[in-house]
């Protein structure tokens, strides 16, 4: 089922390591040609190029772009008390651990009469993307609006594709959730039109505005990823979101039936999914390819999931030791990571790079797109070896607040007229002495 490649007696640079490990092909830059003119039509046309691109690509008008608030006071009334229950407990268990991610502002007296305060400022307002494509995903509404409200945010909107068996809606699972988080402005647009609209702000088809935002968070596919990356800088992004991914690290003490259920979960979200095995174990190795025969002929999507494991982006990975797997995971960096070997917990310590980190047999990622508490919105490509996932901090601006006395300048008034001079910017070191009488 899998691609294998054996690495059992060998010790390949982080160069080589990142050249064959398995990865979805996924060109960005090839989607911007595609992405430009969308983006610049809603820039220039507003709401009704966003409606036109609608129509286009998810065969469905609707009337507006904004939801009206009481279809997603509906949504939440019809909602299935199963699904209601487990979406408040997701928010409880995210709030839970989020609220320990603020932030406080901290002063430091550099000297007497001086100091410095960093002080932390949210946002002012953000776009938050829950895609409907191939799945829908309530949760990710969880997972990005959950952290920003923690920070402090005072303006949220979600955004989400506009469904045609909905009559123009987004689905309507999406519009209980954010009902059941308080938020009441969701707009029905999807992909790289969604961005632009969120960045460049418009007038809705009754003349109520649409209102730009700071930030945009959330992932996508891979147009909605070209135009984060066209707009970025008009507006901040969290990250340019790639195919999902998990890789599992696995020794012979590993349940193949587990190894095998938890690629396939991943599997699941996209025929570009990236599903790798690293395991010391030749028979564990065995055992996951034949548990994958039966799991991925009875799941219901077997056709996206074998596409999946059958890609170039998935594979095992055949090591000699668990310190020769760890630097395979390190430099492949998953946005999903498990450890299921013994002494699963030391193991994962070493662990340097990947999104999130689930440790031992019962910590499957699918815990943690759900109802682990953390953050689902992780770092894909290998973006783990410098990024972290969303977190309240995404949220939050750090701005330095320089407070100092007129004796506390004049102290170091020479060394800053110093190095003024030194980088040959003598008006820097002007614009001090001139407090002093035009020297220091």
């Amino acid at each position: 089922m899998l691609n294998r490649t054996d690495l059992r007696g060998q010790v390949p640079t982080a160069a080589e390591l990142r050249a064959t490990l398995p990865r979805a092909e996924y060109d960005v830059d090839a989607a911007l040609h595609h992405v430009r003119p969308v983006v610049e039509a809603v820039r220039d046309r507003g709401v009704e190029a966003v409606l036109e691109y609608t129509e286009k690509f998810d065969k469905v008008r609707p009337g507006a772009v904004r939801v009206p608030r009481a279809e997603l006071t509906q949504a939440l009334e019809r909602l299935d008390p199963a699904v209601r229950a487990a979406l408040e407990e997701s928010i409880t268990r995210a709030r839970k651990v989020h609220a320990e991610q603020r932030r406080t502002d901290v002063t430091t007296t550099v000297v007497e009469g001086g100091t410095v305060t960093e002080k932390w400022v949210p946002v002012e307002r953000v776009g938050l993307y829950a895609p409907g494509g191939l799945a829908v995903y309530p949760s990710t509404v969880v997972m990005n609006v959950v952290p920003a409200q923690i920070a402090g945010v005072g303006s949220l909107v979600v955004c989400s594709p506009p469904q045609a068996a909905f009559d123009g809606l987004p689905h309507p699972t999406i519009l209980a959730a954010a009902e059941l988080l308080g938020v009441d402005e969701v707009w029905a647009a999807g992909g790289a039109q969604a961005v632009a609209l969120m960045a460049y702000g418009g007038t809705d088809t009754d003349g109520a505005e649409l209102a730009p935002v700071d930030t945009v968070t959330g992932p996508g596919n891979i147009y909605l990823t070209a135009a984060k990356r066209l707009l970025r800088g008009l507006i901040g992004i969290d990250a340019e979101a790639g195919p999902t991914e998990i890789a599992i690290l696995a020794d012979e003490t590993a349940d193949p039936a587990h190894v095998a259920a938890d690629l396939i979960s991943q599997a699941e979200h996209d025929p570009l999914a990236a599903s790798v095995l690293v395991t010391t174990s030749a028979e564990l190795a065995d055992a996951v390819d034949k548990e994958l025969v039966n799991r991925v002929a009875a799941t219901k999507h077997s056709s996206r999931v074998a596409e999946a494991l059958g890609g170039k982006q998935s594979g095992i990975i055949l090591v000699s030791t668990v310190d020769d797997g760890l630097r395979v995971v390190d430099a492949y960096a998953a946005e999903h990571l498990e450890i299921q070997t013994a002494d699963a917990h030391e193991v994962a310590a070493r662990v340097r790079n990947a999104g999130a980190i689930f440790v031992g047999a019962y910590a499957p990622v699918s815990l943690g797109d759900y109802c682990a508490g953390s953050n689902h919105v992780l770092p894909t490509g290998g973006f783990a070896r410098h990024s972290s996932g969303l977190s309240v901090q995404s949220f939050l601006k750090g701005i330095h607040v320089v407070d100092y006395s007129e004796e506390a300048l004049r102290e170091v008034a020479g060394r800053v007229v110093a190095l003024a001079d030194a980088e040959d910017l003598p008006a820097h070191g002007e614009a001090v002495a001139a407090r002093f009488g035009g020297s220091v």
